[in-house]
């Protein structure tokens, strides 16, 4: 099918965009970390029944422990820190501005790229680095008391997003020396029924870790956060629900599907632009106004990101 790429990658964006919303709602209504531990508890319970039905197993099968190893280390740092930042990053600057930070992470993941796989970082991947921090600074920079530039959000909120997407970044990077590792190591006269759901499964993998690492925190917690709000609240159980299958189920893995089918310049570019269809809906659902500074700053950021990849 032509273009099959292309519209996977569209979808991606649209799934990121519900999930954003729906994450921002449940965040502010149960708590960051019992949303995250709950989000990561049902990932894991639906990749399952995706591994049995795909791959005829309802757990990761044919990974070895080295691999077990480096897509854990990628869940917990991705999953696990970027998505704490992330989830609280929503709770104080909203979805919109908490997925424009994510427009960094191409640039955390070209920086490690660089550094643990000696990647080359050249001049288009600075000139791309420039054009998404400009497009970042439009939005959130803007004149004080005596036309000072000043930050226009919480410095927390700033942190949060730069640490989500450190986390996104890197966990990328992580993620795909485990998924390479993960495809060398299924038997051959298997590999071709399966080989385009092993980014399912290898995220199985990190989902649980995320999982475990959530309901850690959540058991070691001072004052320990009440897991059980979920069962008596309607709305955030339904809103918890559209983003687990929205994010980490078919987000995250048709992120990687998409790669099999489109260069990934093409399916990063379509995919990273989530902060501009999240202008309209955001509007709607929490008043947020729609500046020619917010559009702007979406555009210039998701064309910084594209540059990554198009130069």
């Amino acid at each position: 099918m032509a273009y099959l790429g292309e519209i996977i990658s569209i979808c991606v964006a649209c799934s990121w965009t519900v999930a954003s919303l729906w994450s921002e709602i449940s965040s502010k209504r149960l708590g960051v970390q019992v949303m995250n531990a709950w989000r990561m508890g049902l990932s894991v319970l639906m990749y399952a029944v995706m591994c049995w039905i795909f791959m005829g197993r309802p757990y990761p099968a044919y990974a070895s422990l080295g691999t077990w190893g480096w897509l854990s280390l990628s869940g917990f740092i991705g999953f696990f820190l970027g998505d704490l930042c992330l989830l609280g990053s929503y709770v104080l600057i909203g979805a919109r501005l908490g997925q424009l930070f994510q427009t960094i992470a191409p640039i955390t993941a070209a920086f490690f790229g660089w550094l643990i796989l000696g990647q080359e970082l050249g001049w288009n991947s600075l000139i791309a680095i420039a054009v998404t921090l400009t497009g970042i600074g439009i939005t959130i920079l803007g004149h004080g008391n005596g036309r000072k530039v000043t930050l226009q959000i919480p410095l927390k909120g700033v942190l949060l997003g730069v640490g989500a997407a450190v986390g996104q970044g890197l966990g990328l990077i992580i993620s795909g020396i485990g998924l390479q590792r993960y495809t060398a190591e299924v038997p051959a006269d298997i590999l071709p029924q399966v080989e385009a759901f092993i980014p399912f499964s290898a995220n199985m993998i990190r989902c649980i870790t995320g999982f475990l690492a959530c309901w850690i925190l959540v058991l070691v917690a001072k004052p320990r956060p009440g897991m059980s709000a979920l069962l008596h609240d309607a709305k955030s159980a339904r809103a918890l629900a559209i983003v687990v299958t929205a994010g980490p189920v078919l987000g995250v893995g048709f992120s990687l599907m998409a790669l099999r089918y489109t260069a990934a310049g093409i399916a990063s570019t379509l995919q990273a632009l989530t902060p501009i269809l999240l202008l309209i809906p955001s509007h709607f659902m929490f008043g947020e106004k729609i500046t020619p500074r917010s559009v702007l700053g979406a555009v210039v950021s998701v064309v910084g990101v594209s540059l990554f990849f198009l130069l």
